[in-house]
């Protein structure tokens, strides 16, 4: 079915009354009962309530939203209860005295079409199951062991990366650094997980069509997420029928991953997870559990990477004698080696700087969303049960009660410092905090440090010259990550020794 055109039916008279009525209807329940001390809320619409003050960019409407009315938020948008935290002391908290009780995952309805009714870990309510889970994902598939046993796939991508820049270098061409980032994460996360390339050089790649589905949908506005009373028009609008045909498309495209992992054997994460089940290792891994492990691992690690490689070298482009810095750092410690060895990467502490700083100013994941499973005090409020929550880490990151110049790129201020990604420091969550931390974590920085570190070691890089360094456009695009706006285009220069 085709999408019908939204803004037909947004003239029709009977349509739009009969969404009126029954919106002023559930509004006005809602209205009701507040015998309950909640947090404040910012003025909101009959209706649609705080729907209109999200903006394009949420992180940073809502960031101030809470600087004038608290850093515990109450917002209504459409029928949904929805709690904006904003504060190291409430993340604590959080996480500190009611951890359990704020370790559930709001669902929409794309999760529950796309990803596979959240059998996965990343969005899979909390419960035994999930523990399972989140159990096999860290003592299996993240350990530091299992991190190291795919450098083969890192080498290989990124040596394919490091040819095709270098013949752009030799032709004086610029490049869009941004779409290559794009394409080698995509391609390291994908041979980990499967086996498969999503990204050929013909640009072919069915699993990457898929993808490209995906992201679109996923993204995309549903009616009955905000007014469950209007699903059904989730249906006239072709929304659900589009995310069930992909669904279908995705479900074909698993069973012949699996199936062909049976015959083969192949070296991955499909494989491992196989494994375990054959060895009885993990209850109830069904055909479907397996498929929604191995969505949840590609989506959340490939956009995530190529986003945070994309941010650091946008920051060090903005930023020349950190780029200096950096540079010099990485090719004292690789000397006159063709490319970066993984053991290198220990020795270069200020680049492990930069990255931090990038992940402070850029978090993969500008909120960390929950959803409170029982009812709460949190902060002197009543916090009702089955109340969506959103901690603002990109607000946290910038809050100037923790950071000196919240808002400037200062990879020295990790120097000498005990901060990590783990989300002890309440400050500092990039990676998320408490049960539903990220196990990837491992993962991804591997892979982000290995990509960079070979970028930095073997070219330099200059601005076209219509864009001064200063100047460059930071501006960002909300969707699954936040990323930036306009690609980086840049000219290679492939260094001396190399």
């Amino acid at each position: 079915m085709e999408l019908l055109n939204l803004s037909n039916l947004s003239t029709n008279p009977l349509f739009l009354s009969l969404i009126l009525l029954l919106s002023l209807f559930i509004w006005l329940k809602l209205e009701k009962g507040k015998d309950l001390n909640l947090p404040p809320s910012p003025p909101k619409l009959p209706i649609i309530g705080n729907i209109h003050q999200l903006g394009k960019l949420p992180h940073r409407a809502l960031r101030d939203l809470s600087n004038k009315y608290g850093s515990l938020l109450l917002l209504r948008l459409g029928y949904n209860p929805t709690l904006v935290v904003s504060s190291v002391d409430m993340a604590r908290e959080i996480v500190r005295s009611h951890d359990i009780a704020f370790s559930d995952r709001p669902r929409t309805t794309a999760l529950n079409h796309l990803f596979y009714e959240c059998k996965g870990m990343a969005f899979g309510p909390y419960g035994e199951y999930w523990r399972q889970v989140k159990k096999m994902s860290v003592v299996e598939l993240f350990s530091h062991q299992r991190v190291q046993s795919f450098q083969f796939v890192r080498d290989e991508e990124v040596g394919a990366l490091i040819d095709k820049i270098r013949c752009a270098s030799v032709k004086g061409e610029p490049i869009n650094l941004t779409k290559m980032l794009t394409f080698v994460s995509s391609n390291i996360v994908s041979r980990c997980v499967f086996s498969h390339k999503i990204e050929e050089e013909d640009g072919c790649s069915k699993f990457g069509e898929l993808v490209k589905r995906l992201m679109v949908l996923f993204s995309g506005f549903c009616f009955g997420d905000m007014f469950p009373y209007l699903s059904w028009a989730d249906v006239l609008t072709g929304f659900v029928p589009s995310m069930k045909a992909l669904s279908s498309d995705l479900d074909a495209f698993f069973d012949q991953v699996i199936k062909e992992h049976r015959a083969l054997g192949e070296k991955d994460f499909v494989s491992i997870i196989m494994q375990l089940q054959k060895d009885g290792l993990f209850e109830n891994l069904t055909q479907d559990n397996i498929k929604a492990i191995l969505l949840d691992m590609f989506v959340g690690g490939t956009d995530t990477s190529s986003a945070i490689s994309e941010w650091m070298m946008a920051e060090l482009l903005k930023h020349p004698n950190a780029m200096k810095k950096v540079q010099q750092e990485v090719r004292d410690v690789v000397g006159n080696k063709s490319k970066v060895a993984p053991e290198d990467i220990h020795k270069m502490e200020y680049m492990k700087c930069v990255v931090k700083e990038t992940l402070r100013l850029h978090p993969p994941a500008v909120f960390l969303p929950r959803k409170t499973s029982a009812s709460v005090k949190l902060g002197g409020y009543d916090i009702p049960s089955n109340t969506t929550v959103l901690i603002n880490a990109w607000a946290i990151h910038r809050d100037p009660k923790w950071w000196e110049k919240p808002e400037e790129f200062i990879p020295e201020r990790f120097e000498k410092s005990s901060i990590e990604f783990q989300g002890q420091d309440f400050h500092y969550i990039p990676f998320g905090m408490g049960r539903r931390g990220c196990p990837g974590m491992s993962f991804g920085v591997a892979l982000v440090e290995y990509v960079m570190a070979n970028l930095l070691y073997c070219f330099d890089w200059k601005l076209p010259a219509t864009e001064l360094a200063g100047n460059m456009d930071m501006a960002e695009l909300n969707g699954l990550t936040v990323t930036k706006k306009t690609p980086i285009h840049v000219l290679p220069i492939s260094h001396s020794s190399f």
